[in-house]
């Protein structure tokens, strides 16, 4: 073979490969450009269907209300108090007696917060109906005497005798335990507020007395679930298979002590 032949042999060697190679990248630039292409039709098919997984299994958060508007106002103000009342409550774990000093404050307190707001309400639909407030509410005069009072009590008398009692005694139930009254107290002033706003949206007689009742028995009932939440003397849940499997069993008997052995030397 001539060299002119050898030259023209390895240009057309050269020429094939170049070929086969543009072919090969074309090849593979296809077979990209259809995995891209799959690709984004499996996200495609993914992402349908995370959205139609989070539809279906997302909870309801707004829940169809009450047929009463006076159930309705109550849920919502349960939700804001009970958790408060909740975190209270399980302060007091020295004493049963505390536990039940706190829940009979919270209860008579509420009772008593409410009693003002159902006057407010009565009040208005006298004043609603024409009447007069003069002749529901009787306002008693001091006798002319009293302006002749002398007071001879000394200054010092006079501040001891006009400090302000502890607003914690007006609040508290006779005979009660104090710490459970105490903590009572600072719960109730957390909540006062929204329990009596609650009642005073209602003026209907008698969305205000299920509200009123409703309240009083969940009161209880959650006092009464908080409590279970602390019992410690909780039974253990058994069965009659390990109940007869216990009754049969025998009891092991003591390992009997050992001989002494005299050994003479």
């Amino acid at each position: 073979m001539t060299i002119d032949q050898e030259k023209i042999l390895r240009e057309n060697v050269r020429q094939l490969i170049d070929i086969v190679k543009q072919k090969r990248t074309k090849k593979e630039e296809k077979i990209l450009l259809e995995e891209e292409r799959l690709r984004g039709i499996i996200q495609d098919l993914i992402n349908h269907e995370i959205k139609t997984l989070k539809e279906t299994s997302t909870p309801d958060n707004e829940p169809t209300p009450n047929k009463s508007t006076g159930i309705n106002v109550l849920e919502d103000l349960l939700k804001k108090i009970i958790p408060v009342l909740q975190i209270d409550y399980k302060l007091l774990t020295t004493d049963a007696a505390q536990r039940e000093s706190f829940r009979s404050h919270i209860i008579n307190a509420v009772i008593d917060s409410l009693i003002p707001a159902e006057a407010n309400n009565e009040a208005g639909d006298i004043a609603a109906a024409g009447g007069s407030l003069d002749e529901e509410l009787a306002i008693e005069v001091g006798d002319e005497d009293d302006e002749k009072f002398i007071d001879i009590r000394t200054d010092a008398e006079k501040a001891e005798e006009e400090e302000p009692p502890d607003p914690r005694e007006d609040f508290g139930v006779d005979g009660a335990d104090e710490t459970g009254r105490n903590v009572a107290y600072n719960a109730f002033k957390k909540i006062e507020t929204s329990v009596i706003d609650s009642y005073e949206l209602l003026s209907n007689a008698e969305d205000q007395e299920l509200f009123y009742d409703y309240l009083i028995a969940n009161l209880k009932l959650y006092f009464d679930k908080f409590e279970k939440e602390l019992d410690p003397d909780v039974e253990e849940p058994t069965n009659q298979a390990y109940d007869d499997a216990v009754a049969q069993e025998e009891p092991v008997p003591a390992p009997e002590a050992e001989e002494e052995i005299e050994f003479n030397l």
